[in-house]
C-alpha cells in the first residue's frame, strides 16, 4: 500500500496514453467512444461514419469529429512465490522485489482507468483474482499478495528441494481470467519454470500481450570468490565451491534470455533486487506505455 503514491509520481495520467502506431510524433489515442474530443477537417484514411454534418454544413469542408478512448484495459500480474523466489542477499527476496515491481505497474493500471486481476505460483495452491477496475481492487489486489506471501514462507521449512512446482500450471491459469486483448505481466526469476513453459508463452504471445520482468539478485551476476555453506530442505548441510562463471555473469545470460523473448514478441526488464522500488518506478512506468 504504501507504493502506491511511489507509483503515481512521473508523467500526468493524461499524457500516459499515448499512440501505438510507430513513428517519431507521439500523440493520444483517440478512441471512438460516446464523449467527443474534437472537430477537425476531414483527411484521407477518416471513417466517414464520422462525419460531422453540422461543422460541414457550415464550413462546406468535410469535417469529422473523434472521441475519447474507451478501451478496457485488463491486466493479470502474475507473481512467482515458489520456493526458488523466496532468496534474497541484498535488501529483500526476490519474490518481495516481484510483488514491489508489479504493486506499482498495477496502481499505474487502476489510476488511467483499468482492471487489474493476480495470479501467484506457489508450492500451495494459487491464489487468483479476476480482473477488477478502482482502487478497492487494488487494495484486494496488494493483500492477496501480502497473504500469498506469507503462507509462501511458512511452507517453506516443510518442503522438499525436488519439489518446485512448475510455472506453467500458473501461467495457463492467469491466462483464463483475460479477455480478448488483455495483457498479462510475469514477474519471475524464471528458474525452472517447467518443461513446457517456453512453448506456452510462446503460444499465448499470439492471443495476448505479455510482459516479463526478470528479477535478478546481486549474487547471481556477481559473486565473491570462495567456500559457501549450504543447508538443504530436507536437513543435509555442507559447504561447496561454486563453479566460476564465465565472463559477464548471469547478467549477461538475462540479458540474452530477454532479447530471445523480444524475438518472440514479449517485452521484458531486468529487476535488480538491491535497488529498491525508487529504481522499479521508472522501469515499470516505461513498461506501462507499452500495455
Amino acid at each position: 500500500m504504501g507504493l502506491r503514491h511511489l507509483a503515481r509520481r512521473g508523467s500526468a495520467p493524461g499524457t500516459r496514453t499515448l499512440a501505438g502506431l510507430p513513428g517519431g510524433i507521439v500523440t493520444r489515442r483517440r478512441g471512438r467512444g460516446s464523449e467527443p474530443e474534437d472537430v477537425r477537417l476531414w483527411s484521407e484514411g477518416d471513417d466517414r461514419r464520422f462525419i460531422d454534418r453540422n461543422a460541414t454544413a457550415r464550413t462546406g469542408q468535410l469535417h469529422v469529429r473523434t472521441h475519447h478512448d474507451e478501451r478496457d484495459r485488463a491486466v493479470v500480474l502474475l507473481a512467482d512465490f515458489r520456493p526458488a523466489m523466496l532468496f534474497g542477499t541484498r535488501r529483500t527476496l526476490r519474490s518481495v522485489a516481484a510483488a514491489e515491481a508489479l504493486v506499482l505497474l498495477g496502481w499505474r493500471v487502476a489510476a488511467d482507468g483499468g482492471r487489474v486481476g493476480l495470479a501467484v505460483a506457489s508450492a500451495g495452491a494459487p491464489t487468483v483474482l479476476r480482473p477488477a477496475g478502482g482502487e478497492r481492487a487494488m487494495i484486494a489486489v496488494t493483500g492477496a499478495l501480502a497473504q500469498a506471501h506469507a503462507q509462501a514462507l511458512e511452507a517453506l521449512p516443510g518442503i522438499r528441494s525436488e519439489a518446485e512446482p512448475p510455472l506453467e500450471a500458473t501461467l495457463g491459469l492467469a491466462r483464463s481470467l483475460l479477455p480478448a486483448g488483455g495483457h498479462l505481466v510475469v514477474a519471475s526469476a524464471l528458474d525452472a519454470p517447467g518443461p513446457g513453459f517456453d512453448e506456452l508463452l510462446t503460444l499465448l504471445a499470439e492471443r495476448i500481450a505479455i510482459r516479463l520482468i526478470l528479477v535478478s539478485d546481486a549474487f547471481e551476476r556477481a559473486r565473491p570468490p570462495g567456500y559457501y555453506p549450504f543447508a538443504l530442505a530436507d536437513g543435509s548441510r555442507g559447504t561447496a565451491l561454486p563453479t566460476a562463471r564465465p565472463a559477464g555473469g548471469s547478467d549477461g545470460s538475462a540479458e540474452a534470455r530477454l532479447a530471445d523473448y523480444a524475438r518472440r514478441g514479449i517485452t521484458g526488464v531486468r529487476l535488480d533486487v538491491e535497488a529498491g522500488p525508487e529504481a522499479y518506478a521508472p522501469l515499470m512506468e516505461r513498461l506501462d506505455a507499452v500495455l
